[in-house]
């Protein structure tokens, strides 16, 4: 049975990730120590105790849903005697969660991976003033249709910002750029079959255009650290397919600020190469969610406590 580890993106941050995990493991509690020490901010305090308004702004959350990830993957190393070389058939993140994979296929040290996500944070939030982008998800639309859309919306809103930011799979795609053009386009998806369309309760609009001043702040971050071969194929947003090189790797992650997070293409790639589980490693049950909607065969399991750490245990 083929196995992918995947990590989850921004929004699946809770107030109280992670406590249990330091709490009853000195792995999970080793690797909260050197995030907290490397950005110089009691980070984990903020992950277990809140609050909540802190915790989601961007530059927190980010390294925070990281930081919870590669706990339970260490985690799972000490107490299930995992090795992602000899286990692993994929790893792949959601948009912040690619940075979490390639820590866990060690291209990246826990480090650089922390600071990489809290610049990523930081520069995403200011690329864009507040109120000047939006994000909305249209549900009941495939990805092309979603194009089309957010294409007739961006020739209508003349100036205007609007791309498809994420393909979650199962009729769910994500519009991203200029609160009007956004607006527009859930107007038109209604007149193209979507089921209902939501403006998203985020601080910027994330991987569009309007994101290119965060992409040009880490093409210079990463410039600047080292990645390593993955021991493991990571399967990129950007390509929908395998990244060895780490070159490429630095600049698909740059490219990955304005572009589409093709994670349906991910999931059905990685299935179709002999993934029949997938684990997800970190805070939430999103990326578990969308994979019934996307390969219906396949099994999902989400490990972020102690006790899913157990249950993992048992299958194996």
């Amino acid at each position: 049975m083929g196995q992918a580890f995947v990590f989850p993106g921004q929004g699946s941050q809770a107030v109280g990730m992670g406590k249990t995990l330091a709490e009853t493991y000195p792995q999970a509690r080793a690797v909260f120590a050197e995030v907290d020490d490397t950005l110089g901010q009691k980070l984990s305090t903020l992950m277990f105790e809140g609050p909540e308004a802190e915790l989601t702004l961007t530059a927190n959350a980010q390294p925070a849903l990281m930081a919870v990830s590669l706990a339970v993957l260490r985690v799972l190393e000490a107490e299930a005697g995992l090795d992602l070389a000899r286990d692993a058939a994929f790893v792949a993140g959601h948009s912040l969660g690619e940075y979490s994979a390639l820590a866990a296929a060690g291209s990246l040290s826990l480090a650089d991976t922390a600071r990489l996500l809290r610049q990523r944070g930081s520069a995403m939030q200011e690329a864009v003033p507040f109120g000047v982008g939006a994000m909305a998800a249209l549900l009941g639309l495939d990805y092309e249709t979603g194009v089309a859309v957010a294409k007739q919306a961006m020739e209508e809103q003349s100036g205007g910002v609007c791309q498809i930011a994420n393909d979650n799979g199962g009729g769910q795609v994500v519009a991203s750029g200029s609160k009007a053009a956004v607006e527009r386009a859930m107007e038109i998806a209604k007149t193209k079959g979507a089921k209902r369309s939501l403006l998203l309760p985020v601080s910027a609009p994330f991987h569009c255009a309007l994101m290119q001043p965060a992409a040009d702040a880490m093409a210079e971050a990463l410039a600047k650290v080292e990645i390593k071969a993955p021991k493991v194929p990571l399967i990129s947003n950007v390509m929908a397919a395998p990244v060895e090189d780490a070159k490429d790797i630095r600049g698909l992650l740059v490219a990955q600020v304005t572009g589409t997070v093709r994670w349906r293409e991910s999931v059905t790639y990685m299935a179709a190469k002999g993934a029949t589980l997938f684990v997800e490693c970190g805070s939430g049950k999103v990326l578990t969610g969308l994979l019934k909607r996307i390969v219906d065969t396949a099994s999902g399991i989400s490990i972020g406590t102690p006790a899913d750490v157990d249950a993992f245990k048992a299958r194996t």
